[in-house]
Order: structure tokens, then sequence, then C-alpha cells
């Protein structure tokens, strides 16, 4: 791997022209193609095996034309206070945006609030209900204006509208503050290389890395239904590897420099080392990502592959561009230690007066490896109960989709959900769909009617629909409005109450009974994904402690960086529930309303988070293995892999906790919740798992950290990810066989 990484890099460096060429060119043709590609269209929810969706496909077969998968929209209108909006110039105020929302070419169908009991019990409000032919996404602008439109005349008119449901969906924007990280990202790069020009490195490439994966997914969307989060997450994960990735090959490129080497073989040395672990470091996101698609959910199954091609294109940006990059830069970029013209020379490029002789100060990363491991136990426990105590908040994590009720109070949707809640109690925003299939019963009527009953007679049901049956008549629609919000643990209750009933009848009739609707897809979402965990994690894990250990070569330091990873995930979904769920801090991050954690949080953060944590493990470890496997002690070479690697870390943690933090100001919550906790993961996981925790666990076990059964040893294959290979043998001066002995020992 080392040898294979060496020349790659060495080409690189001396056809860089070409390497350069073959870059833009791709960025280029993915810029062209998403600017040519049609806009995206319905990116389908479906959640194969749930009984939602079972429920879902049954009314796309048994109501054709009924367009199940359309826009609805709910126009709520308030009347002043006072009046009531059966009032004779409130009624025709309603009346007429009525008409003017049946004329869209777009609108299936307009329920008029009076003749489909749709008024308040007090009379002060009332909303009709708006039936698209096509999906929120698809909408045209036109019909979303008029929509707007009708609801900004009855508001003229005196009426308080709002409009909720789906139809004016509309494309999340990040904010501001993503530029701020981007921003942060430069500064800490500028304080870490002391140089302009090696600090735009990293950064350059990031964005182009970026660039064609979004580009690509972009060019894709409409094709394979891509939503518009699949692309922000891939940037979002895109940009914090791809900077890490290249800020690992500058830093050893500098430290190659430093060691008297020349450019092209620096370079060379740095991509074969450095690189190796990028490699390495990448597989593990792309397996984290891509295993997504065990959870059998299309929308994140797309999600997690997207993301992994941007982080692939990343890793293939570090291995070739940055050496390329590294050639144009020529002396411009110092080796380490020696400070550019930005921090260490004066305006006349003279250095600065040299300091008395004496020997070297040890830099901060030398300084805290050499506490640690003369105090290896007490900052073990520390760290372990710190987090533990970070990850309590965990236990009382609650999961669920997000509804208009989680959307800020600025926006018409809340406060439609707001109005409707005023009105017809909180159930309403959520109503069930019961679908009973008589199909196989005799006598169809009778289970409708049984089906009914039975549903009445449940506790926290307000209202039940009479059945609504098909052309046929093998087939009926019933609606139940609970008395609970539906994000609410008593409506998850009711829907398996629902369910179990539906049982009975079935026994009895022969009908089946299924629930639907977008509450019931969201708690079967919450308990697909719930059943999913374990089997995730076990893949994920499972997958990359074999990898570490190729890596690695030992049984011990992975086990202890899984171990380690999974502290941190807990701490950090113990600060999304304080945060999200609790509401700590929540004006600080713009959290407008508390209340579950979205279902797809803990899953997406076990994949995303185990991958970015493995990046530093592999990048400070491997730098002990290099240090143990040429001679070092244990000990020593601890503090070896910290004197070379912890900065970079340092920098690189920084850099990703910046980049993630910048989505908060997402107006998507779903995008603000996986940015602060990416950002407070990967703070937890650098700078107390990996800075603290695992100098502490290999101080502990001493050479035992790096011991190996002989005969796994000789079954691995020998990826030389320390670069031994690139030793000449005077630099290794030993045998390359008693270092193979030393680390059996």
């Amino acid at each position: 791997m080392a040898t294979f990484l060496y020349k790659l890099g060495r080409l690189a460096f001396r056809r860089r022209h070409f390497v350069a060429l073959i870059w833009v060119a791709l960025l280029t043709l993915a810029g062209v193609g998403a600017a040519s590609a049609p806009p995206a269209g319905n990116s389908s929810f479906s959640i194969p095996g749930t009984e939602a969706q079972k429920a879902f496909d049954l009314l796309e077969q048994r109501f054709p034309g009924a367009s199940a998968d359309g826009a609805t929209a709910r126009v709520v209108f308030k009347a002043p206070s006072g009046e009531k909006m059966t009032d004779a110039d409130n009624k025709a105020t309603v009346q007429k945006t009525v008409d003017e929302l049946a004329d869209g070419s777009e609108v299936a169908s307009v329920a008029d609030p009076y003749t489909g009991n749709a008024v308040s019990k007090d009379g002060t409000i009332a909303y009709a209900s708006v039936k698209y032919d096509v999906s929120g996404m698809e909408l045209e602008e036109s019909t979303k204006d008029a929509l707007e439109d009708a609801a900004q005349q009855a508001r003229d008119a005196g009426l308080t509208v709002e409009v909720g449901g789906d139809a004016l969906q509309a494309v999340p924007e990040t904010g501001a503050t993503e530029v701020i990280g981007i921003a942060v990202a430069a500064v800490v790069l500028v304080i870490t290389f002391g140089s302009l020009v090696a600090a735009g490195l990293p950064l350059l490439t990031a964005l182009i890395g970026v660039g064609i994966g979004v580009s690509s997914i972009t060019a894709l969307a409409s094709a394979l239904e891509l939503g518009s989060t699949t692309s922000i997450l891939a940037m979002m994960i895109g940009l914090a590897v791809g900077i890490d990735y290249a800020l690992f090959i500058v830093s050893r490129y500098r430290a190659e420099l430093a060691e008297g080497r020349e450019r092209e073989e620096a370079a060379g040395r740095a991509v074969g080392t450095a690189g190796s672990a990028v490699v390495f470091a990448g597989l593990t996101v792309v397996i984290a990502l891509v295993g997504l698609a065990v959870v059998n959910i299309p929308m994140l199954t797309k999600m997690g592959v997207a993301a992994a091609g941007t982080v692939a294109i990343a890793v293939l940006i570090a291995l070739t561009m940055i050496p390329a990059l590294l050639g144009y830069a020529g002396r411009r970029v110092k080796p380490a230690g020696a400070k550019g013209r930005l921090l260490g020379r004066s305006r006349k490029g003279e250095p600065k007066p040299d300091r008395p002789a004496g020997p070297p100060k040890a830099n901060l990363g030398t300084r805290w490896a050499s506490f640690v491991v003369r105090r290896p136990l007490a900052v073990l426990l520390l760290g372990v109960i710190g987090l533990g105590a970070a990850a309590v908040p965990a236990a009382s994590l609650e999961l669920g989709l997000p509804d208009d009720g989680s959307q800020p109070t600025s926006t018409t949707q809340r406060r439609a959900y707001d109005l409707l809640s005023e009105g017809f109690g909180p159930g309403f925003n959520g109503p069930l769909m019961v679908v009973v299939d008589a199909k196989g019963s005799d006598a169809p009527k009778d289970a409708f009617t049984d089906v009914e009953k039975q549903i009445k007679d449940l506790d926290g049901v307000v209202a039940v629909t009479p059945p609504a049956p098909n052309k046929g008549g093998d087939t009926a629609t019933i609606t139940v409005i609970p008395d609970s919000k539906p994000s609410s643990v008593q409506t998850e209750d009711l829907v398996h109450a629902i369910r179990d009933a539906g049982g009975d009848v079935e026994a009895k009739t022969g009908a089946e009974t299924l629930v639907t609707g977008s509450t019931a897809m969201n708690i079967d979402v919450s308990e697909k994904l719930n059943d999913a965990l374990v089997p995730y994690l076990v893949l994920v894990v499972g997958l990359a402690f074999l990898l570490l250990i190729v890596v690695f070569r030992s049984i011990l330091v992975p086990l202890k960086a899984a171990l380690g990873f999974l502290l941190s995930v807990m701490a950090a979904l113990g600060a999304v529930v304080a945060v999200f769920q609790w509401g700590w801090l929540s004006g600080l991050m713009g959290v407008e309303e508390t209340g579950p954690v979205m279902s797809m949080m803990p899953i997406f953060m076990v994949g995303v988070v185990f991958g970015l944590a493995m990046d530093y493990e592999v990048f400070l470890v491997t730098r002990m293995r290099e240090a143990f496997v040429h001679g070092e002690k244990p000990h020593q070479a601890v503090v070896t892999g910290f004197k070379h690697g912890a900065r970079v870390v340092t920098a690189a943690a920084v850099i990703m906790m910046a980049v993630f933090a910048g989505f908060i100001g997402s107006s998507e919550s779903m995008v603000k919740m996986i940015g602060f906790g990416l950002a407070i993961a990967v703070f937890f996981d650098a700078f107390v798992v990996r800075m603290a925790i695992v100098p502490a666990v290999l101080a502990l076990l001493g050479k035992k950290a790096w011991w190996l059964p002989k005969w796994l040893d000789r079954a691995l294959p020998n990826v030389d990810v320390e670069g031994e290979g690139l030793r000449t043998a005077g630099e290794r001066g030993s045998d390359p066989d008693e270092d193979r002995e030393l680390v059996r020992a």
C-alpha cells in the first residue's frame, strides 16, 4: 500500500499539469451536468416492510386517481375578535377563497368548510382542505403563488389566515453560518501552517471535491429521486473530511521536508505514509455510510451512498491533487518548523534572530502525552466519567419525525398547526387513516361497521368518520382523530391499539385492518430504525474492526477504538437530547420548538461519527505504531505519536467542528440537528477519547497493545501503513525482520 501510494504521489507531483487538468475537467463536467439536469422531482419517502406503507400501496391500487401521494394544504381561517366564521361577511370571504383555489390547474379538489363540517364548535375557526394532483416538490411555482395570493386576499378582508400542509414545502436553506464555518477552517489552517499558500491547499481541494460531489448529486437528483437534504449532507461531510485528509498529507509533506528530503521525494513519502492513513480512514467512513442500506429505508440509503461517494472523491483528490498542487507551490510551502513571511519573517524576508542555543522546547502535544503516560489511570477515569455524565440525558431519548408542529413559529405552517389545535384539538393535526381490506370477507359492509365500532370504543379517540368504500366495495377508509398531538406517546399507543383491534376483526370477518397516514408512517419509521440499530452497529463496527486489525496489526487497539467510539456517540446523543428535547441552550442554537429527537438521528450519528472518529484514530495511532515498529518503547511511542500528530489532529477536529456547526443555521430541522450532533460528537471523540482516553489506555497496556497472534499475523496482508517499505537500509538501522519480531514480542 505505502509503496503504491508513494509512486502515485511522485507521479502526481511530476505530472501535475495533467492531474490538475483531469480534476478541473471533472468539475466542469459535473457542473455542466448539474446546470442542464431537470429539476428534482418527488423524493418519495417509502418505507418497505411497514404496515403504513402497505396501506398506502393498497390505497393506490383500490382508489385509482385519488392522488394518494399528492400535496395537500389546509387553509385555516380565524374570525376577528367578537365575530364568528358563520357570519355572512366572513362566510362570503371564505367562499370566494375556495372558488379561487378550485380554479388551479393542479388542484384535484377543494373541500368547503361549511359543507364538510370543518368549522370549530365555537364558530371562530374554519379550514378548507385542498388536494393537488402532484406532490409538494412537483408543484409549479404559479400554483404555490395562487395559494398564497388567495390566503392574502382573505387576510385583506379582515380574517386571520394561515396555510398548513406540504403544498408550500420549501427547499431548506443552510444560512450564512455555513460560510462562517469555512472561514473558521481557513483561520485554523493558517495558524497551523503559518502560510497562506499551505493553508489554501486543503481548502481548495476540499471545495473542488465537494463541487464535483454535489454537482453530480444535483445532476442525478431527478433520475434517482434525491431530495435536497441529500446534497446538503454530502456537502457537510465532504467539506469536513476533504479538508482533514488534505491537512494530514500537507502536514506530513512539511515534516518530510524538515528531514531534508527533496520536494518530489517528500510528496511521495507524504502520500505513502499519511496517504495510507487517509485511505483507511476514508474506507471506514464509506463503510459506515454505505452500511445505512441495512436499514432498508430508500431515502436513508440514497443519503448514505451519495455522502459516501463525496468522501471517496475527497480521498482521491487528497492522494493526487494535493501532491500536484504541492508541485505548483514549490518553495512557498515551508518545512515543518520553518515559518513563512506571514508568521515568522520580517517584511524584508529576513529571518528573525535565532534563540540562544539549547535543547528545543517540547511542543504541547509532547507535554500532554508525557503527562498522560505518567497518570494514565486518572486520565482514563476522568474521561470515562465525563462522557458518562454527558450521556445521561440519552436515557430519556424520545424519537419521532418532524411535522408542522416542529416548525419555527414564524412560519405559516406552524401558525396553521396552532390554529387547528386551538379550534379542533391537538390530535386534529395528526389524523389516522384506517384502511379496511375486505376483499377476503364474505360480508364487507359488516366488516367496515365492526372496525368503526371497535375504534370508537378505544380510549384516546375524539372522532371517527363513517367508512368510505371504494367503487368495488371491497375496501374502505376510516379517518380517526386522536385526542393527543401527533408526536405524543399517547398517539403511538392508539395506533397500536387500533391495529390490535383490527386483528380481532380479521379473525371474525376475514377483513384486514391497516393504519396509515403521516402520523402512523412516522411511528413505523421510528420503530424500524430502532430495530435496525443493533444489526447496523454489528455490521459497521464489525467490518471496521476487521479493517483496523489489518491497519494496526493488533487486536486490542481496534477494540479500544470501537469502545471509545461508543462512549463519544452516546455522549453526543445525550447532548442532542439536552438541547433539542429538553431545551437546554435551545435559544443559542436557534431551536424554536423542542420535541422528540428525529428518528434517523441515532442511526445516522452512529454511521457518520464512527467513520469520522476512525479518521483521528488511524492518523494518530499509525504514528504511534510507526514509532513502535521503528524501535521505540511503548510509552515513548505514544509521546512520539502525539509529538507529530496532536497538532494536526487538533486542527482537523476544530475544522470539522466548525464545518458541521455551520449547518446549525439551516432552516431544515433535520440538518440543524445533524449539524449540532456531529459537531459535538467530534468534540467528544477528538478531544476526550482520542486525546485522553486513547493514550491512557495504550500507556496502561504497554507492549500488549500491539499483540497479535502469530497465526493471524501470517494470515493478514501486510498493507504497510507506517511506510516501513519506504525506508532505506540506513534509515532502518536494523533488519526489517527484527522490527517485525519486535512487534510480535
